[in-house]
């Protein structure tokens, strides 16, 4: 199907309903969201992927696979080979920023897009390379930190603080020791938001619907989409309480009536 990439993918549910895109954020895998889809099974069919860099997706190709402008391009050719020309897309933090490049460089794919937790990237050149920096260092560390230390310290920043308070955090910290260090490394390196062109200036036009999901204690990201809401004309802003970065796994619950709601106007 495809000569860099050897994609992991499952499908759940009807072919023949409506098709909802799944892609997870840094550090996650399809699982993240095959363990809470459930509900929409009777009305949706889910296509989750792993991206490169993550669970059992293999780039095979050299580097610049996993950039974004290569990577969306290797998921539509993913959705060309399963016949699917049209579909819903809902993305999480990294694969929300990987979905908004689908949503607007290949319009005629998505119907409606969900995105969790996202940002359309940096605005400047010189706010790109301080964020470019800034993911060289976490790439350095790791290649080079014990896994599991790297991974603390990366849930010590502030945008997981609900996370790490949530009941589910030990078991997602767990199912994160799974990921290969050196993979995530490369998806850092060039799939991270130093590395992602600016999409600020391609909202306006956009006329694919957006669904903006932020959690109420977010607030970095509350001002982002916030931000979003503002520039695009088709987008709603919902802020899901008793939740921080990650809705999905702190509030389920809300996050799946967030789906249904918004797919069924």
């Amino acid at each position: 199907m495809l000569k860099n990439y050897q994609f992991y993918y499952t499908l759940n549910g009807d072919i023949n309903q409506p098709v909802i895109l799944f892609l997870h954020g840094f550090l996650g895998n399809s699982q993240d969201f095959n363990a809470r889809i459930f509900p929409l099974f009777s009305q949706f069919c889910c296509l989750t992927i792993d991206l490169p860099g993550h669970g059992k997706t293999q780039v095979l190709g050299e580097d610049s696979y996993y950039t974004m402008p290569q990577t969306a391009t290797a998921l539509i050719e993913v959705l060309n080979h399963l016949k699917i020309f049209q579909c819903y897309l809902m993305g999480y933090s990294m694969g929300g920023r990987l979905g908004l490049y689908l949503t607007l460089h290949f319009p005629q794919y998505f119907q409606k897009v969900i995105l969790e937790s996202t940002s359309p990237g940096l605005k400047t050149e010189s706010e790109r390379l301080q964020r470019f920096i800034c993911d060289l260092q976490k790439v350095e560390q790791l290649q080079t930190l014990d896994f599991t230390t790297f991974l603390e310290q990366w849930y010590d920043q502030p945008l997981f603080k609900s996370l790490k308070n949530h009941p589910k955090f030990k078991q997602v910290f767990t199912q994160r020791l799974n990921n290969n260090p050196l993979e995530l490394s490369k998806s850092l390196r060039y799939l991270g938001t130093g590395n992602q062109p600016s999409l600020w200036e391609k909202l306006p036009p956009n006329k694919i619907p957006l669904l903006l999901l932020v959690g109420e204690f977010d607030h970095k990201f509350k001002q982002i989409n916030q931000e979003m809401n503002i520039l695009s004309p088709v987008s709603q802003l919902q802020i899901v309480s008793h939740c921080g970065h990650n809705i999905l796994i702190e509030n389920s619950q809300a996050w799946i009536n967030a789906i249904i709601k918004f797919l069924s106007e």
